[in-house]
C-alpha cells in the first residue's frame, strides 16, 4: 500500500486539500491542547491544524511523499510536527497521548482490530478518541474510500474493536464532503468521540 499512497500523493496538489476535516476540527476546537497522535496522516492537514491550536503533535504514515508534503505545509504554517514513517502494524510509541485522532484510517480487515487495540493503548486513561471513516454503505456513493466492504465500518464493528472506550457520541450519517478531489460529494460516514477507560 505504500506504493499506492506515494503515487497518490505525488501530485503537486494536496489530494484531500489543506484544510482540516470538519469533524476533527469541530472536536479539537473544544479541547484543551495536549499531546495528540494522528495515524495514517498522509499530507498532514489535520496534524497541522492541531499544531496551530497549540497541540504537541505526533503523526505517522507509511508514505515518504506524504510526509514530505506535510512537513512543507507545516513550514508554511510556521508549526512543527513529529512525523514518523511507519505502517500501522509497526508503529510503536513510548509516549502516552491525550487524544488519538483517526481520520479515514482504513486498515486491512485482518489486522485492523489489533491495530486499533495497539493505538488505544497509547492513549492515557481518560483520554479522548476522535474518529471519522466511511461506513459500509459508502459503496453506494462515489465520493471516495476503499471499494472493499471489509475495509469499511459498521457501528457494531466499531463497538467490538474499541471495547475499552466509553462512547459519548457514535453515529452513522450522510455528509457532504469537500476535501480535495478524492473526498467530494455525498458520503456515508461513521463518527465517534469516546473516552478511554482505565484498563
Amino acid at each position: 500500500m505504500t506504493g499506492f499512497w506515494d503515487n497518490r500523493y505525488s501530485d503537486k496538489q494536496f489530494v484531500y486539500g489543506t484544510q482540516p476535516n470538519a469533524y476533527i476540527k469541530k472536536k479539537l476546537d473544544k479541547l484543551t491542547p495536549g499531546k495528540i497522535l494522528f495515524p495514517a496522516e498522509g499530507e498532514g492537514r489535520n496534524a497541522i491544524y492541531a499544531a496551530k491550536l497549540g497541540w504537541d503533535v505526533t503523526a505517522f504514515d507509511s508514505s515518504e511523499v506524504g510526509k514530505s508534503k506535510a512537513l512543507h505545509l507545516a513550514e508554511q504554517n510556521q508549526v512543527s510536527l513529529d512525523y514518523i514513517i511507519s505502517d500501522a502494524e509497526s508503529f510503536i510509541s513510548k509516549e502516552k497521548f491525550d487524544v488519538l485522532a483517526l481520520c479515514y484510517a482504513h486498515f486491512s480487515f485482518e489486522t485492523r482490530p489489533q491495530i486499533h487495540k495497539q493505538l488505544v493503548s497509547y492513549v492515557k486513561p481518560g483520554g479522548i478518541i476522535i474518529f471519522e471513516a466511511f461506513s459500509k454503505e459508502q459503496l453506494e456513493y462515489n465520493s471516495g474510500g476503499p471499494k472493499n466492504e471489509k475495509m469499511l465500518f459498521s457501528i457494531e464493528e466499531i463497538k467490538n474493536e474499541f471495547p475499552n472506550v466509553e462512547f459519548t457520541e457514535l453515529t452513522k450519517k450522510l455528509v457532504e464532503l469537500n476535501e480535495g478531489e478524492h473526498h467530494k460529494g455525498t458520503a456515508s460516514v461513521i463518527r465517534f468521540v469516546g473516552k478511554v477507560l482505565d484498563s
